[in-house]
């Protein structure tokens, strides 16, 4: 077949170009269930038959939502769109009364969920959902009819129901809105970015050319199907053949992906920093010439430059390779080729240690409103540059604004916000470039760099600004700092909240004796507070002397997204932090 153009087309497009046994995997008892390209295909027609008889009409909107990544995620995106619904992916994370602010606001007909907990938390809102005429269980649910029983219904049906939908599939065009994706923001209700088939699939199809595997290559999923990002790049793996295993849960990452051993697959920084502080964390416990081995490695891979260094250097990093970052690469399963970056902004540094190692991070930035990719490095070809998120995709524009924000154009630009036009017009100009609401600038090379969130820039009363992000990102280099949050609107210096590593602490607590209580208490510890203390003013040098934290509050709560401190994507919600340490944030300044 031709370059798909709709959303569904990827799937037909993979069965008639490189078709494989194992397209999709979702591992179930302890063993992988591979679902092969022609099996997808077959089950995806009888699931939309399923959906036409249950009564779906072309353009009713139809909820998804799943705890982990899995094959019926897939098969029900694929279901709906090519009986001419239009999708509605939901984070598992979000309260009962966002979910229930969702389904209303789109309109949603039915709800797909994966497992018993999402049934009972839909089940509780659907009185307040007048819309909703069903909810359906990935698994199998006391009362509940399951994703199986629609097929079932779908394979029931009459001979002339695959013409009806053949006709469905003919009538959608790539214009037509595909999928409302609710961003759930840093601030603020959720708003429906309406994308259309068009928008979704031509990135799809402009990122190939960044993608440096092929159709024998495997990847691992487990950033959430419902973010744009994993669900775009699932239609890249269809259109290019490669297999994808999805990871059983956050938990069993590592696990997953030894076993897999994948040519590629997709990260947001604060795992890769994780990743980087365990093998730290391994470091430090070797001792004699085996530790000094290991740090002479990470010190030789903090000079690498992807280009131009001396045969001399180039020398000594393949035997740090040899010795030391093959062990490395060994614990991602020892065939990656890429690892993908995006949702934040990476630490050059860690991207420079782990390309040393051998381990290239390929940085990207977009936005859900671009569907989502605006331009991301490619690991060859001199086109990666440490510290960009790369060039800008093929069809995509860049502009600066005069204030540095990017705004960006393209088919990939969303149809606008579901029900807001209001909203729309905030950030699409009236001749269509679209304000990002980032500041970046483009280098001589044409690599973008991203330095900052435009509404996130605080001034000093002192009138000099502050660009929390990236200071934020410097100091996480620290292994005690999980997570943390420069300050310090209209004040005369910036402070510093820190939510602190408890199992990094647990083990300094023990090497030096300390005594390891509830986390309340261990913040309180004064030689805890001082070590952490002690990292805070050593990365402090590096910036200027209007922005160095002159204090910091150690908070003794994780920040999760269950209590409202971060998005799904792991970002922080500033607001939502400062009301919850109101008191302490004051006290800094007293």
């Amino acid at each position: 077949m031709s370059q798909p153009t709709r959303l569904f087309d990827f799937a037909y497009y993979a069965l008639t170009h490189h078709p494989r046994p194992d397209a999709l995997n979702t591992k179930k008892n302890g063993s992988w269930h591979a679902l092969s390209t022609d099996e997808f295909v077959r089950q995806s027609r009888s699931f939309s038959k399923g959906l036409m008889a249950l009564g779906m009409e072309a353009g009713e909107r139809v909820a998804v939502i799943s705890t982990t990544n899995r094959s019926e995620w897939n098969l029900c995106d694929q279901a709906i769109l090519q009986a001419g619904g239009i999708d509605v992916p939901m984070y598992p994370s979000i309260s009962a009364q966002e979910s229930a602010f969702i389904l209303n606001d789109s309109g949603s007909v039915y709800c797909f969920v994966s497992d018993a907990a999402l049934v009972e938390k839909i089940q509780s809102i659907a009185h307040e959902v007048p819309s909703l005429r069903g909810i359906y269980c990935f698994e199998p649910v006391s009362g509940v009819q399951t994703v199986a029983d629609v097929i079932a219904l779908g394979e029931q049906a009459a001979s002339d129901v695959d013409d009806l939908l053949q006709a469905r599939m003919d009538a959608v065009q790539e214009m037509d809105l595909a999928t409302l994706i609710y961003t759930s923001g840093t601030t603020g209700t959720p708003k429906g970015v309406m994308l259309s088939h068009r928008n979704i699939a031509s990135n799809t199809i402009a990122s190939r050319e960044r993608l440096p595997v092929g159709p024998d290559a495997t990847s691992v999923s487990f950033l959430p199907l419902c973010h744009s990002y994993e669900r775009m790049l699932v239609y890249l793996y269809l259109y290019t053949g490669v297999g994808v295993y999805y990871a059983e849960n956050m938990e069993t990452i590592g696990d997953n992906i030894r076993e897999v051993k994948p040519d590629v697959f997709t990260a947001v920084p604060r795992l890769l920093e994780k990743v980087y502080d365990r093998i730290m964390d391994k470091g430090k416990a070797l001792t004699g010439a085996k530790r000094l081995l290991f740090f002479w490695a990470v010190e030789l891979a903090e000079e690498f430059d992807l280009y131009g260094k001396s045969p001399w250097y180039k020398a000594r990093l393949a035997v740090a390779r040899k010795l030391i970052f093959s062990k490395w690469q060994e614990a991602l399963g020892g065939n990656v080729k890429t690892i993908a970056s995006g949702s934040a902004a990476l630490n050059p540094r860690l991207a420079r240690i782990f390309a040393a190692a051998g381990l290239s991070i390929q940085e990207g930035y977009g936005l859900t409103e671009t569907s989502p990719v605006i331009s991301v490095n490619l690991p060859v070809n001199g086109g990666m540059k440490l510290g960009t998120v790369g060039p800008v995709i093929s069809g995509v524009e860049v502009k600066l604004a005069d204030d540095g924000e990017i705004w960006a154009k393209g088919p990939n630009l969303m149809m606008g916000y579901y029900n807001r036009p209001d909203l729309t017009a905030e950030v699409i100009t009236p001749d269509g470039w679209f304000k990002t609401g980032d500041i970046g600038v483009i280098d001589s090379d044409g690599h973008l760099r991203i330095t900052d969130r435009k509404k996130e820039i605080f001034k000093t009363s002192g009138g000099k600004y502050i660009a929390p992000q990236h200071m934020e990102n410097v100091f996480k280099e620290s292994p005690f700092i999980e997570q943390c949050m420069v300050a310090g609107e209209n004040q005369k210096h910036p402070v510093l909240l820190v939510q602190p590593d408890f199992a990094f602490l647990r083990s300094y607590c023990d090497r030096k004796g300390l005594p390891f209580g509830s986390p309340a208490e261990v913040v309180q510890i004064p030689q805890v507070v001082a070590r952490i203390q002690k990292d805070v003013d050593r990365i402090n040098t590096q910036f200027g002397q209007w922005e160095q934290v002159k204090k910091i509050h150690l908070c003794p709560e994780q920040w999760t997204i269950a209590d409202g401190q971060l998005t799904p994507t792991l970002k922080l919600k500033r607001k939502a932090i400062l009301a919850r340490y109101e008191a302490a944030y004051s006290g800094l300044y007293a």
